[in-house]
């Protein structure tokens, strides 16, 4: 299952009219604009959502299929929610009525309530490439967070009503990839132990046909790490050919750090502290945007343009979109590019 909150109960913040549209009208769920049926629901229904990357098992919404076989995915039989156009309002996700999808196990559920598993809803994940793949030495590692930033449209409710300040990269389009070095607590001299990391796994370092495996070697990653006594784990992006395609036209392979975790003291740098150690490291640094500040006024809508533009690796290339992150503290969102959701989902 995933960690993700892909179906919860929520409320009907909105009903919006779409021009030219008479059976259809858009709901507001939070920060999430969804196009359902006109008359369904009112606002100030609880409904159940479903966000974009989930997989819907057949069941639950048959007519996601169109009439036709549904597909397939890790032995479930559904369809994947994905960003779409209608009459030309972006809708994205699924809002189901709660009596349709839920027992009597929910007869009183409240705002927010996770029903991911209960519905046997998964997370919608790209085909890891074989070279990617590698050979697993186990899980990953439980003292390390994996990043998975919140969508803008989840996080609007939370962002400070105060000003703040936010450092803004660009999100980058390829495989995320953690490299690490810890006392190895099950030797004797209390030594270091250095390793890397897929998504979800922590791969063997003397797999050098890997691609994550053989950039850290390559980019001298586990030397820099241990030359400078450093207990920490870099994690960034990899991208180049053989990974989404390489939407960048690069000749090989690159390494772009977006996160600095400190294993000892169990939290993450913050983004001058980051930039600094990237600096004194030489390692490629995710690209900064820019600085943005946020307050009482600062709407989704005004972030998701923000978003739109070209990549600043390939002018060519629509980005995927930008990561936000506090400058004075750990909180964070990302806010992904809706034309590139449309082009590339």
């Amino acid at each position: 299952m995933s960690d993700r909150k892909l179906a919860t109960i929520r409320v009907i913040k909105d009903l919006k009219p779409i021009p030219n549209a008479d059976l259809i009208e858009v709901a507001v769920i939070d920060g999430w604009e969804v196009v359902i049926k006109k008359g369904e629901f009112n606002v100030g229904d609880l409904c159940v959502y479903f966000e974009i990357d989930s997989w819907i098992p057949h069941e639950l919404a048959p007519f996601l299929s169109k009439g036709k076989e549904p597909r397939e995915y890790k032995g479930v039989k559904g369809e994947r929610l994905k960003t779409i156009k209608l009459k030309g309002q972006i809708s994205q996700g699924l809002v189901l009525q709660r009596e349709s999808v839920l027992t009597h196990d929910y007869e009183n559920p409240t705002e927010g309530t996770d029903v991911t598993e209960y519905l046997n809803i998964l997370k919608w994940e790209r085909e890891v490439p074989a070279q990617l793949a590698g050979k697993i030495a186990g899980n990953f590692p439980e003292f390390i967070p994996k990043t998975d930033q919140e969508r803008i449209q989840n996080y609007a409710k939370y962002i400070p009503k105060q000003t703040n300040l936010w450092e803004v990269t660009e999100k980058l389009d390829g495989s995320s990839m953690t490299v690490y070095r810890v006392k190895d607590l099950s030797k004797m001299d209390l030594g270091y132990r250095v390793g890397v990391c897929s998504r979800n796994y922590d791969l063997k370092t003397d797999d050098t046909d890997n691609s994550f495996v053989s950039t850290a070697w390559r980019l001298k990653l586990f030397q820099k790490l241990s030359e400078h006594n450093l207990e920490i784990a870099l994690q960034g992006e990899l991208i180049g050919p053989g990974i989404q395609k390489n939407p960048y036209n690069l000749s090989e392979l690159e390494y772009h750090v977006y996160d600095i975790y400190d294993i000892k003291r169990q939290q993450y740098y913050l983004p001058e502290e980051r930039q600094a150690l990237c600096k004194l490291l030489d390692l490629k640094h995710v690209p900064v945007f820019a600085s943005y500040e946020t307050d009482s006024n600062t709407t989704v809508s005004e972030l998701l343009t923000f978003a739109e533009g070209k990549s600043s690796l390939n002018h060519n290339t629509q980005r995927e979109g930008l990561v936000f992150k506090n400058t004075l503290n750990n909180e964070s969102f990302k806010v992904i590019s809706n034309a590139w959701l449309l082009k590339n989902e």
